[in-house]
């Protein structure tokens, strides 16, 4: 998050899950000192569609499972590296994720 606001020149509005790292009292604490540059928005309980991240989570699946069969964790981990890393240099597959009708409040 520091690096965030270190980068941008507006403020940031985080859009979370509720998941408790999330919620952690030290991530509030820092939010509140920092309020003037980054806003937390949290997600209702249980709703994977409404999350762009479980959008990059089904692309992942699908590719690594689709051209590797990965019989290790390693293999796994690597082979989800080498997707990411593709979409690394793919911006507009990653944007067009948040075309989803479920999740263009996040293509603001």
């Amino acid at each position: 998050l520091k690096r965030l606001i270190r980068q941008l020149d507006r403020k940031i509005h985080l859009i979370a899950d509720r998941h408790p790292v999330h919620r952690a009292r030290l991530l509030k604490d820092w939010l509140a000192r920092h309020h003037d540059r980054i806003e937390m928005h949290f997600l209702p309980g249980y709703c994977p569609e409404l999350n762009p991240v479980e959008l990059l989570n089904g692309d992942i699946k699908h590719h690594v499972t689709a051209t590797t069969s990965p019989r290790t964790k390693s293999e796994l981990a690597a082979a989800t590296r080498t997707h990411l890393r593709r979409r690394q240099n793919q911006p507009d597959h990653v944007r067009a994720l948040f075309g989803k009708e479920e999740v263009r409040y996040a293509a603001d």
